[in-house]
Formats: structure tokens, sequence, C-alpha cells
């Protein structure tokens, strides 16, 4: 690619983490990850940043692991609806964005809730649409673990459908009615107009099903492929099958998730990435990484020595928690030959494989790789996650948006009463927000024409 090439403009987006070792809680700088002052804080900073918008994590249930808490599970967050709604009073241009499960809610009541935050916000709200096929989380619901893995993208494409139909009726007074096989309902919706259509559509997925699920219905889709050529090859993948189902390649932002390490050299910057791995991953948490995947206690073993010797113990939830992995052999056999040719140590082996891709450097370094890796395609953008809350975010805001913005790839202003999806770029009808999604077995019937 040529260096004369003129940069495509970044889009960044702000993560509030929660359910992961991603945040390092036991910093004495870190505040409150429970406090509406930390995530107003958060939601500041990033609009003061000009992002797209924020991004909240949702955790259905709190994780055990040997019959006890998870520690790295945040305990007594509120809801992600009421944190949004309550972040749309003290901002006036940032998107805001939600993780919803698809497996475990109703999609007309769904599509009311987040109806309301569109209205209430301006037109600024979004949905991460995720699903949850696994029996641990539905033991907080009366359906308990009822969906099959393999059917988990159908329900979430029946439900995502549905719920642009109940958006849709609240312009053109219409009754839906569905008789699918996830859903059958008949409904009148009581819900308010979408200042944009409907709230955008985000996803997160890498399987082949959950890439088809991405070009049929996302309009934002969140990956762990940041850097490189894997992030090329990802990005030329979901964006090549948008042409088959006759969409553009711009009604789809791509935005892997990133992390950052700054300093004033390199070295420094380096350094401070170093530190922030091992204070993410202590020896306690890489060996509980570690039992989720073998599947067995390993209270023993000595997180600065080898892997475990033993294989995995075959079975699917451990301890209360998802297995991550579809095959814990073939992922611990991977492992142990990364740690025998890299020389690493279980913990350096976990860190080295739970890290998301980093932006290490200087400010102006780091702003020119994110300028260049959107410039080559490997992605539109990125979904900035920093290793504190709430001031993770602020020294990024504070040094490396300047940066690009002088590289001409970030914008210097948020365009007066935008709706998210404009703040995207995207076009208004990118996903057939103004036209009847095409649902089998659904229709839609005139009020005065309706049965009783």
């Amino acid at each position: 690619m040529s260096e004369t090439q003129p940069f495509r403009p970044v889009h960044l987006v702000a993560h509030f983490p929660g359910v992961n070792n991603t945040t390092v809680w036991q910093d004495p700088s870190a505040g409150s990850q429970i406090d509406f002052s930390s995530f107003e804080h958060f939601a500041k900073t990033a609009e003061r940043g000009l992002f797209d918008y924020l991004f909240l994590a949702e955790g259905l249930r709190l994780r055990e692991q040997k019959g006890a808490l998870h520690d790295l599970d945040v305990a007594g967050r509120p809801h992600t609806v009421a944190i949004l709604a309550a972040l749309a009073g003290v901002t006036e241009h940032i998107g805001l964005v939600g993780t919803l499960t698809a497996t475990f809610n109703e999609p007309v009541d769904l599509a009311r809730q987040l109806a309301t935050l569109d209205a209430l916000s301006g037109g600024r709200a979004g949905w991460n649409v995720v699903t949850s096929p696994d029996a641990f989380h539905g033991g907080n619901f009366r359906r308990g673990g009822f969906l099959p893995y393999e059917e988990r993208y159908e329900r979430a494409a029946e439900f995502v459908e549905t719920a642009k139909r109940v958006w849709a009726s609240a312009a053109d007074g219409e009754r839906v009615s569905v008789d699918g096989k996830h859903f059958q309902l008949r409904a009148t919706p009581n819900l308010p107009l979408s200042p944009q259509g409907h709230p955008v559509i985000v996803q997160a997925g890498d399987s082949p099903a959950g890439r088809d699920f991405a070009s049929q219905h996302a309009e934002v889709i969140f990956t762990r492929h940041g850097k490189d050529e894997a992030a090329r090859a990802f990005y030329a993948d979901v964006k090549g099958r948008l042409a088959g189902v006759g969409r553009s390649e711009d009604s789809l932002l791509i935005l892997p998730g990133v992390t950052f390490a700054l300093g004033a050299t390199q070295a420094q910057a380096q350094e401070q990435a170093d530190a922030v791995a091992r204070a993410q991953v202590s020896g306690a948490t890489a060996v509980s990484i570690l039992e989720q995947l073998w599947g067995t206690p390993l209270d023993g073993l000595d997180p600065d020595g080898p892997l475990p010797s033993c294989d995995p113990v075959e079975g699917t939830v451990r301890f209360g928690q998802v297995r991550h992995h579809k095959d814990p052999q073939a992922v611990a056999d991977a492992w142990r030959s990364k740690a025998q040719r890299e020389g690493l140590s279980a913990r350096e082996l976990v860190i080295s494989t739970t890290q998301r891709a980093s932006f290490i450097g200087t400010p102006h370094q780091v702003a020119l790789q994110l300028a260049e890796s959107v410039r080559d395609r490997a992605s539109d953008g990125f979904v900035v996650v920093p290793h504190l809350i709430p001031t993770g975010l602020d020294e990024f805001v504070d040094t490396v948006i300047p940066e690009l913005q002088d590289l001409g790839a970030f914008r210097t202003e948020y365009q007066p009463g935008a709706t998210l999806r404009q703040t995207l770029g995207l076009p208004q009808e990118a996903d057939g927000s103004a036209r009847r999604p095409g649902l089998a077995g659904a229709r839609t019937e005139d009020f005065a024409g309706a049965p009783a």
C-alpha cells in the first residue's frame, strides 16, 4: 500500500469492560465498576474524544468455579439498558450500545426497551446481539438450557427480524403477526418512533454461522481479529459476503477490540504493556483460566512452571462455567506446542493467548498504526478497551486523538443532531431499515382490518 495514499476515516468505540480479566481492578488508581459516576466519567471522556459510541458488555449470571464465585466477575452491576438510559441524560452526541442476548429475551419486549432508549437519546441507541446457548446461563430462566448450540443463530436471526417488524409497526400503525419456529406472536406494540429507523444492530461472532449472520443482519461487527494478516483475511471474508445478500460494502463496519499502551518512547510503552499484562493475569488467574480448559482442579500447578502434563477432561461445562473451546484437547496440544517452541511458562502462555491485539508506542506511533490499519483494510476502526475504570481512556483521548486528527484520519467535531447511524456513516437503508424484513411466516395487519 502506498504511503502517499490518504487515510480513511477511523471509527472508534469505547468499551466499558466488566466480565473478563481486561481491567486491573486491584490497581490503586482503579475506581468502582458499578457506581454511576464511573459510567458517567467514562462516557463523557469518550464523548470528549469524539468516539462513535460507548459499548457496554453484560453478563447474565455470576460465574462460578470450584464452588465459589469467579473473582473476575463484577457483582452488583446494574442492567445494561438502565445504565445506557441514565447516560443518555448526561451526554449529547455519543452513541449508546448495549449487549443483550437474543436467547433469553423476547423480541417485542426488548424492541420496546431499545426503542425507548433510542427515543430518549435522540437516535443514539444500538444493540449488540449475542447468543447464550448453554444451560449454565439458562439456569436463570424458566426455560433453562433449552436451546441447542447449533440453533443459536437461527433463533437470533428470527429475533432480529421480528424486532425490526415491531420497530416498523410504530411508524405504520400495523399489527405484527409471527408464526415462526422460535416465535409465535400477535402484537400491537406501544413503543415510540425511532429517530433513526431502528437502533443500530451490532454483532460479535467469528464462526461461519456468525459471519453469515453478520452479513445478513449486522451494521457493525465486533471481532477479535485486530491486526495484520488475520485481520485483513477476516475483513475480506465478511465484506465479501455482502454482495451476495444485496448489501453494499459500506453498509457494515468491522471494528476489532484492541488495547493500547503509551509512553514517551517505544521502549517505555512496551514496558507499560508488559506490566499491565502481568497485572491482568496473576498466577491465580492463569491457573483459573487453565482449569476452564482442562476441566479439572489444578490446585498444585505452579503458574511459573510448565503447563499441566495431564490431558483435559471430557465434557462441556466446567465448574459452572461455559467451556470456551469446542475441542479442549486440540487447544491444549496447540498451547503445549507454543509453550515449548517459545519457552513460555504456564502464566506466560496464558498471557500470550488471552491478550487482545494491542497498539504500543508513543501517541503519534499508535495513531499512525491505527490509521494505517484502517487504510490497509484490516478494519474500519477499533473498539478501544482500556485496562482501568473509569480513567483508562483519558490518556488516549488527550494524546492519541489529536494525533489522529493531525493525520486527517479522525473527525474534529460531531455532526449536530446526528443519529448513531449517521455518526457511523452507515447508509440509512443499510440493512433494510426502511423496508419490511422478509421473515418467513410473518405478516403485518392493518389495525382496522385485523381480527380482534
